[in-house]
């Protein structure tokens, strides 16, 4: 299968959904991620230096597990959920045309995350639509329903209901190699915020684990929609 990641900034996928693509990589699955905020206002490194920054430790943390990465379309907090933003996503989502996408909940801390969700929900349905034209001249999609979307953790697991538990007690220590690529982001809020993101990074995944009676937990929540639900089993 085709396993897409599309989530706000460099270092989201990581923190919440990273296990579960190394899950998917080791069982031979094609994985993408993709980021579309540049993560520019994530430090007080001067912007155009602190984006290609954290676009390349965005590489690096997807050469860990195989997959292929996908910068950055927009700046941060300057992401709407209006036509031309639709547009660009929806090109990039028929570029890698996967069988899954893993985006951000509905609900969550950051408005780049929720306008990221909203798009992804809008833009992976206008990219199968044969009548759509993304400006690119690209195949047109194949015939079949929409794209199934799962929702991954929200940050700090608040205001998230899962309803899918993922075993990631094997792929935990990529996951945290992963996040640890991320090392503008690592230092940064220490100093900022006092938040060690990759003790949160485990807390959190044990709190998930202890929900089901694992060591290492991420958690879904699958887009209950018609066309966006399938008779088989996606996650691994």
């Amino acid at each position: 299968m085709k396993i897409m990641a599309i989530m706000a900034h460099p270092d989201d996928i990581e923190m919440t959904c990273s296990g579960t693509l190394a899950n998917y990589a080791n069982e031979g699955h094609e994985i993408t991620m993709c980021n579309l905020c540049d993560g520019a206002l994530g430090g007080n490194i001067p912007r155009k230096e602190l984006a290609e920054i954290r676009k390349e430790e965005g590489i690096q943390s997807a050469k860990l597990i195989g997959a292929k990465y996908i910068p950055a379309i927009f700046e941060d907090l300057d992401i709407y959920q209006d036509k031309p933003s639709r547009i660009k996503v929806a090109r990039i989502i028929r570029r890698v045309s996967p069988n899954i996408i893993i985006t951000h909940p509905e609900v969550d801390y950051a408005p780049d995350h929720i306008i990221t969700s909203k798009l992804v929900f809008e833009a992976s349905f206008l990219s199968t639509l044969p009548n759509f034209d993304d400006g690119e001249n690209s195949t047109k999609p194949k015939s079949g329903p929409a794209v199934p979307i799962y929702y991954s953790d929200a940050s700090g697991g608040h205001n998230f209901d899962p309803s899918i538990w993922i075993d990631i007690t094997k792929t935990f220590n990529i996951k945290k190699k992963m996040l640890s690529c991320h090392q503008s982001q690592i230092n940064w809020l220490k100093k900022w915020r006092n938040n060690d993101i990759l003790k949160k990074l485990e807390l959190q995944a044990m709190y998930r684990g202890s929900q089901c009676g694992v060591k290492y937990a991420e958690v879904f929540k699958a887009l209950k929609a018609s066309q966006r639900v399938r008779a088989l089993k996606f996650l691994p």
